[in-house]
């Protein structure tokens, strides 16, 4: 019986390619640099759409807030809102709440805060954390769990659990978590601060 030898037998064990890790390199880059843009747009829409709320509520812009009822013409930011809350545990405290000044200078406070700081891409997790405790009050005011209102009617939730305000809410904390900041805006800089640097709660 011959034994032949099989010069071209693949042994199952190759160093690994220069070439090929370059490649993965540059693909791994590239996609760290596209999901830094991704983020960064992410951002300035998320932004755009707290900081247009505070323009609407304040001036009238006649869109969600009719021309004339603004908050600069003695309109309440609040009153609408929380005294058409008709379903969930709080329902009686935001009806209590309604129209209060502590409440509109806190609500409108808010959104300003956390648009401009979206915008300008600083100050990510005091507005994640600020942002994800107004969504969550929302969020209860609208309890989108319950199927019918107080008065019996049908509440025509969409969703028991996920609707908008858990999905804003979600977007601050992960703009936050990456440093959203850094791709056009002035997250960097503001990270360079004394005091930010000294205090990185306030990045």
């Amino acid at each position: 019986m011959a034994v032949h030898d099989h010069p071209h037998r693949n042994t199952g064990f190759h160093f690994p390619s220069l070439r090929r890790a370059r490649t993965a390199e540059a693909t791994a880059g590239a996609t760290t640099a596209v999901s830094a843009y991704v983020f960064a747009g992410l951002r300035l829409l998320t932004g755009f759409v707290f900081l247009w709320a505070f323009l609407d509520k304040t001036f009238g812009l006649g869109y969600a807030t009719q021309s004339g009822k603004g908050w600069i013409d003695g309109g309440s930011p609040t009153k609408g809102f929380l005294s058409g809350v008709a379903a969930g545990p709080m329902e009686s405290t935001f009806h209590s709440w309604a129209g209060d000044t502590w409440a509109d200078w806190l609500f409108m406070l808010g959104l300003l805060g956390i648009g401009v700081a979206l915008i300008a891409g600083v100050a990510l997790r005091l507005a994640a954390v600020a942002g994800t405790l107004m969504m969550a009050l929302m969020w209860v005011a609208e309890w989108p769990p319950a199927q019918h209102l107080s008065d019996g009617s049908p509440s025509m939730s969409t969703n028991p659990f996920a609707d908008y305000h858990l999905i804003y809410a979600v977007v601050l904390i992960a703009l936050a978590a990456v440093g959203a900041g850094a791709v056009w805006g002035l997250g960097k800089a503001w990270a360079r601060l004394p005091f930010v640097s000294r205090h990185p709660w306030l990045q």
